[in-house]
């Protein structure tokens, strides 16, 4: 692969806030590889991460916020971090707050260079609260799209980014990433881990390998993101003069059919897939008994992690692949201005499947 990603030096220093989210520990990885001072945010950060440096803080206590920064001057700032609330007002609210208070417990803002947000495809689709039951833009998605007239929680983010950034005078860009596949443990929307415990489950009971999503997700045409090639974008536009003050798709670049897919998944395993239902069927339900059945195997194979809960979000796959719109992402965007990497959709599954095997997380 040739990487457009280009060189750095030391000096650049990076607050990666949530950094051990699936989005913020692959991209804290990559920033340490390239160099960078890392500093790691969480309300519980890793102690354990090799470069990472650890910052402890609630995103929603600004005097505590204040105190954890208080030594800090980062040169830029990446926002991979958000909190499900039970109405999309009360996350527009909350996860708004979160972008406003961080750049204000920021000693001094006025000395970054960019800030980068990450959201998603509810951009396009909308909220939980009314996930593709509208009429979605028409595929592929383009960045240019107006918004959906609804309350969105990204749409919030974004304005609270814009205003902090004409404030103090730093660039930003946003990345709109599809179904996110990469290593994190405990992670709410972590598709790659529940299909791992899925097949897990299926190969140690012999219970059938059934695409839980919707016969359009099953036969239509739909790309994913790496959690690595998101990485690659997000340092591509934060030192990129072409990144600057830009909103941009992130996907793998190719395009699959879960009908193709699934069997190869199946196939790494060492089961069959299942004959495709017709329909979709929930994948929460299916697993919702399961957390006793999950000790069992963890004691047996001796892994490291006996809660399903810390593995598993069934509840968010099924609102990947329960859609019942074909979802398919424009990438011309980036492309033109210069970040041309690739990943082949395939691996980034089977990449993450040897990570978690190897971390004893599944046999």
């Amino acid at each position: 692969m040739t990487s457009s990603v280009p060189a750095v030096t030391p000096s650049r220093t990076a607050l990666v806030v949530g950094a051990t989210g699936i989005v913020g520990q692959n991209l804290a990885a990559r920033l340490v590889a390239e160099g960078w001072t890392v500093h790691g945010l969480a309300r519980q950060p890793r102690y354990d991460v090799a470069g990472v440096l650890p910052v402890a803080a609630d995103l929603l206590d600004p005097p505590s916020l204040t105190g954890a920064l208080k030594d800090m001057q980062p040169s830029h700032v990446f926002f991979c971090s958000w909190m499900r609330q039970a109405t999309e007002e009360e996350n527009c609210r909350v996860n708004a707050a979160m972008v406003r208070n961080l750049f204000a417990a920021l000693p001094e803002p006025g000395l970054l260079v960019h800030a980068a947000l990450t959201t998603g495809m509810k951009h396009y689709l909308g909220p939980f609260e009314a996930y593709a039951s509208g009429e979605p833009p028409v595929t592929p998605f383009r960045e240019e799209v107006p918004r959906l007239d609804l309350r969105n929680f990204y749409y919030d983010q974004e304005d609270a980014l814009y205003e902090a950034a004409e404030r103090h005078g730093f660039s930003w860009s946003v990345h709109r990433p599809h179904t996110v596949i990469g290593y994190a443990v405990g992670n709410a929307m972590n598709m790659g881990s529940t299909l791992a415990v899925y097949a897990t489950i299926c190969r140690e009971t012999g219970r059938p390998f059934v695409f839980p999503g919707s016969p359009v997700q099953w036969d239509g045409l739909t790309d994913l993101t790496d959690a690595r090639q998101l990485a690659r974008q997000l340092l591509w536009a934060s030192t990129s003069a072409a990144g600057r003050n830009e909103a941009f798709n992130i996907v793998n670049g190719d395009l699959v059919r879960w009908k193709w897919l699934w069997p190869r998944l199946a196939a790494w395993f060492g089961i069959e897939a299942a004959p495709y239902p017709g329909h979709a069927t929930s994948l929460e339900e299916t697993l919702s008994g399961d957390a006793e059945l999950w000790e069992q195997i963890a004691a047996k194979y001796g892994l490291t992690e006996s809660r399903i809960g810390r593995l598993a979000s069934a509840w968010h796959t099924d609102a990947d692949l329960g859609r019942p719109v074909e979802c398919v992402t424009d990438m011309s965007k980036s492309r033109l201005a210069g970040f041309v990497d690739y990943q082949y959709t395939p691996d980034s599954f089977t990449d993450l499947f040897t990570r978690l095997r190897a971390e004893r997380l599944i046999p």
